[in-house]
Order: structure tokens, then C-alpha cells, then sequence
């Protein structure tokens, strides 16, 4: 049939060892050998934006998207740990799930979304 999911997503580090160590503790992701972690399935989006989007920052080409199961739970462990996190109710959207964002220590950005469980 083709694609059955994403298999990885790979990108540039100026410090890929402390990248990979904040990722695996403060989100879960990448501690197993080789940055592996398994996945619940569920829905996955690809969606080119154009390149004058504001979704994410311009100087960056690309913004990771996490699944989560309690936005509310991770957020807060994360501003405890010193992590900013920004939410805005705009963002939320029924039908689809909320939403919050967050930047790895080298300014990549994240989006946390926590799909609505109607879905």
C-alpha cells in the first residue's frame, strides 16, 4: 500500500548527545539505543505550510508536532523543570484538541497537542 507512518525524523544538533538526553527527560522521547521509542498509533498530519506562514518561527523551516495524553500533566512538569511554555485558546480547537508549544534548548520549536477525545 506505501507508507504505514513515520518511520523517523532526523535533524542537525549542535549538541546531539545533550539534545537527545533533554528530549528522552522531559518528553519521553528517544531514550531507547539509537533515539528509538515505540508509538501508540493514532493520527498523524504532514502538512507542507507556505514558507510566509507565522504558524511557527520564520527563521525555521520546520516545527515538530507530539501527541500527548494529558497536556495539562506535561506542561506542568515542564515549567517546573524551568521549561516555558505557551498556551493560547486559539489555538484549540474542538473536534481536533488543544494545543501548547514549546522550544528544545537549541530553539527548535515544539507543539504539544493533546487530541480531543471525541476523536
Amino acid at each position: 500500500m506505501g507508507v504505514t507512518g513515520i518511520g523517523g525524523f532526523f535533524f542537525r544538533a549542535r549538541d546531539p548527545e545533550a539534545l537527545r538526553a533533554w528530549y528522552a527527560e522531559h518528553l519521553g522521547v528517544g531514550s531507547a539505543p539509537y533515539g528509538a521509542w515505540g508509538t501508540e498509533s493514532g493520527p498523524s498530519v504532514f502538512a507542507p505550510f507556505p514558507a510566509a506562514t507565522d504558524y511557527f518561527p520564520a527563521d525555521k523551516a520546520w516545527m515538530l508536532n507530539f501527541r500527548v495524553d494529558d497536556l495539562d500533566d506535561l506542561c506542568t512538569r515542564l515549567l517546573v523543570a524551568g521549561i516555558v511554555v505557551v498556551t493560547n485558546p486559539e489555538w484549540n480547537m474542538p473536534g481536533v484538541g488543544r494545543f501548547a508549544r514549546i522550544h528544545d534548548p537549541e530553539g527548535n520549536p515544539i507543539e504539544l497537542w493533546q487530541p480531543d477525545p471525541s476523536d
